[in-house]
């Protein structure tokens, strides 16, 4: 069971669908919860995670009633470093469980768009996911799964402070509102620097999801609410919500004047990245994440209509070099290997979603 979540290279919330998926590939709703009576993580003991596992452990048959799927336990100290990075590049665990694997579970949903990780930076921090902009209805979902393991366990509350977490940035609801965005538009246009810069003025972060500020692979970022205290829950969500639709208007218009003014240029990139894709041999990581921005790009701009949407974010996690190396059962493949074999997994993807245009 682990294998197969670790060698599947699809993702529910990164398929095609959901609202102005054009620009927004996913939301994330987290919640971070602490159990009343236990340290938190980074200053508990050995016997002290060991208790918050048992304890979640014992809430998860209820919670599996609640939201209608199985939830597959996945034991850290059970996996290699390498397994760990996978689950990593998935988005299913964070950096902080890859460093302390001891005592540190997340719990996977068979749709992979709900999951709890236990002993992260708090006890258990909630993660629902859906794709394009639609913050709503994972926060429902979250809310649904809250409540339940709020009648089963004894959370940390304070009438004055509201949940407590261990970052003092997620004190009060807990709540951490995430939003990924493909950008290309601004990133070419050379606006999303001040998009960035802007951003901590309106209580967001904005960060690329490869590379960091100078570089970024893919024009990949990801939006998010930096504070929780002192703020509700529909408050933190609609501000996210707000300034999202205005980064997506802005991206919109950088595409249309790419269209307008250098269209031959912007033809030639999109379908010489469709050519690279589908018939190289060797591709390096970051030469994909580029190259598959383009193509994502042609595709959103009805360039490219020979493929199947969902294609995208196969080929983004399926060209991951942890993915690569797990899949082959082998972590000490040269980088003309792992080029190699990345080549051939997104050649295979792109062929397998080859559709009729008649259809």
């Amino acid at each position: 069971m682990v294998e197969a979540l670790l060698q599947d290279s699809r993702l529910s919330w990164l398929q095609s669908g959901g609202a102005d998926r054009d620009v927004v590939l996913a939301s994330r709703i987290l919640l971070s919860r602490n159990l009343r009576d236990l340290p938190f993580p980074n200053r508990a003991d050995l016997y002290e995670l060991a208790k918050v596992e048992e304890r979640v452990a014992a809430a998860v048959p209820a919670l599996q009633n609640v939201i209608g799927e199985n939830l597959q336990a996945v034991q850290m100290e059970n996996l290699s470093n390498l397994q760990r990075e996978v689950l990593r590049e998935k988005q299913l665990i964070s950096e902080k469980m890859l460093r302390n694997p001891q005592h540190r579970t997340v719990y996977v949903a068979d749709s992979q768009a709900v999951s709890l990780m236990v002993n992260e930076e708090d006890h258990i921090r909630i993660q629902c996911v859906t794709a394009g902009l639609d913050l709503a209805e994972p926060l429902k979902k979250a809310f649904v799964i809250d409540d339940m393991l709020e009648s089963q366990l004894d959370i940390a509350f304070d009438e004055k402070m509201g949940y407590l977490t261990s970052s003092p940035t997620n004190l009060g609801t807990g709540l951490r509102a995430a939003v990924l965005l493909h950008l290309p538009g601004l990133v070419f246009t050379r606006n999303v620097s001040s998009i960035i810069n802007i951003s901590p003025q309106l209580g967001l972060a904005v960060r690329p999801l490869y590379g960091d500020d100078k570089e970024q692979p893919g024009c990949l970022f990801q939006i998010a609410n930096q504070l929780t205290l002192g703020y509700s829950e529909q408050e933190l969500i609609d501000n996210l919500r707000g300034a999202v639709t205005e980064i997506v208007a802005h991206e919109r218009r950088a595409r249309k004047a790419l269209a307008l003014y250098m269209k031959e240029r912007l033809e030639d990139e999109v379908w010489r990245a469709y050519g690279t894709l589908s018939y190289a041999r060797l591709l390096s990581e970051k030469e994909v994440l580029e190259l598959l921005s383009r193509l994502r790009l042609g595709m959103d701009l009805k360039l490219i209509r020979g493929l199947a949407p969902e294609c995208y974010g196969q080929m983004l996690l399926a060209s991951r070099t942890s993915f690569l190396q797990n899949l082959a059962a082998n972590e000490n493949l040269s980088k003309t290997e792992i080029d190699r074999l990345r080549a051939q997994h997104v050649r295979r993807i792109i062929e397998e979603h080859q559709v009729s245009l008649e259809e």
